[in-house]
């Protein structure tokens, strides 16, 4: 009786316990009630290492998998080497390499020449974002990609390219055009946009480091009216966990994205419905290929938005290298951001949270609205400015038409006529470079 009636107490108190943590939790909003452990780790998982049935475009279909070997592997052409990989953009997961690999790449005993080198790297599962299946004799079976090719990078901890990874960040090293141009077997894609393989080939090489033309898969505009490349710099997936609109313009919230990408531009095996995409004079490619309502069975991608979102949720923006700003300036900078230069008139936390007041028309902001018109808003979607020394690589704002902070305060001061002088522009960009 006296070790039941221990059992009974201890019962009551873990209840207690339980209770007194609801209650906290019920005092709280949602985006301050810690998720759950297990689910962020499901979500990392997903993250890192899900292709969501995406190899039968990979390989299947342009047959990357057989460029990678290469024909001494059982491909064709001359295969990728690690050295060639990095040369694209594509990372190394130092963890994931043993002690002996380590050691015999620091020695040089290992040929980075070699795509059979490669093949070894897809075997540890050490190329971040890519994955590679094998068959039993050793050879690549297939390859799929994941959410960290694009959306992870490293700190090249180890060499360049080669390190731990950094999760959210944007691969802006990343050349995703001359990736796809590896395949012998563009005309499936040449024929859905109606072009032929030449020009496809040309678009593909125009986009360059850092950048992906995803609406081009909708409605097919490859160029701007001015004639210049039609392509977007990846964004980064940190700092998102309370701004309504994930994407430049704003096509709706991180699942839906996520959904998007998954299903439309991995080619993941999936559910995806948006009727705006059912729009035939704006997006003729989605129409004809019935984009706007893709089912997959299995579906392969669904019941992961959730634990995916909670992990991108988790990963906070990083914080500037030491010494990388001016600190005294910087407060400055914070006064003017606050008042003469009106940034925080849309750049604040409030107004990052709605989708009415994260949105902006072109005019608002002082550029051109093609890109906006190719989205169902019509509009920009102000981003959040935390991290943002790690991701102005290549360029700043959609297209990375501006080459850096500088060029953005300039931008703004000409546009909204705020008459700063060059010291308050200074300062101005060391505030935002120590965000």
């Amino acid at each position: 009786m006296r070790y039941r009636k221990h059992y009974v107490a201890l019962l009551l108190f873990s209840a207690l316990v339980g209770l007194t943590q609801c209650k906290k939790n019920a005092d709280k909003t949602p985006s301050e009630i810690p998720p759950d452990p297990k689910t962020v780790a499901e979500g990392k998982e997903i993250f890192r290492h899900d292709t969501f049935g995406d190899e039968d475009f990979w390989s299947g279909l342009l047959h990357i998998d057989k460029a990678i070997a290469g024909s001494a592997n059982g491909g064709y052409g001359s295969g990728v080497s690690p050295k060639t990989a990095l040369a694209v953009g594509l990372k190394v997961d130092a963890e994931a390499l043993p002690k002996e690999v380590v050691a015999a790449i620091q020695s040089g005993t290992i040929d980075l020449d070699d795509p059979k080198t490669t093949l070894a790297l897809l075997k540890l599962n050490a190329v971040v974002g890519v994955k590679g299946t094998f068959n039993d004799d050793g050879s690549m079976k297939t390859i799929g990609i994941t959410c960290a090719a694009c959306h992870s990078t490293v700190d090249d901890s180890f060499a360049p390219g080669i390190g731990k990874r950094l999760d959210g960040w944007p691969n802006r090293d990343l050349n995703v055009g001359a990736i796809v141009s590896l395949t012998n077997n563009a005309k499936p894609i040449a024929d859905m946009l109606h072009v032929n393989e030449p020009t496809l080939r040309t678009v593909l090489s125009s986009w360059g480091p850092g950048k992906f033309a995803a609406v081009l898969f909708m409605d097919g505009k490859a160029v701007t009216p001015e004639g210049k490349m039609a392509a977007n710099m990846i964004p980064a997936a940190f700092g998102l966990k309370d701004v309504a609109l994930t994407t430049y313009t704003g096509w709706g919230d991180i699942s839906y994205w996520n959904a998007f990408v998954a299903n439309l531009e991995m080619h993941g095996k999936g559910t995806f419905v948006d009727p705006r995409l059912n729009d035939a004079q704006k997006y003729p490619i989605a129409v004809e290929n019935g984009f706007g309502n893709t089912h997959n069975t299995p579906d392969l991608i669904t019941s992961k938005l959730l634990p995916l979102k909670i992990y991108q949720h988790s990963l906070n923006a990083p914080k500037p290298p030491a010494g990388s700003f001016d600190a005294d300036a910087a407060i400055r900078g914070k006064v003017l951001f606050e008042g003469k230069a009106k940034c925080a008139s849309c750049h604040a936390t409030e107004l990052y949270k709605n989708p009415a007041t994260i949105l902006h028309t072109a005019d608002e902001i002082g550029i051109d609205d093609f890109e906006a018109k190719r989205s169902p808003t019509g509009k920009y979607r102000t981003p959040p400015l935390s991290g943002l020394f790690a991701r102005s690589k290549n360029g700043l704002y959609h297209d990375g038409r501006f080459a850096n902070i500088d060029a953005v305060v300039e931008h703004y001061n000409g546009a909204l006529k705020l008459n700063l002088s060059a010291t308050e522009k200074k300062e101005i960009t060391e505030y935002l470079k120590s965000l």
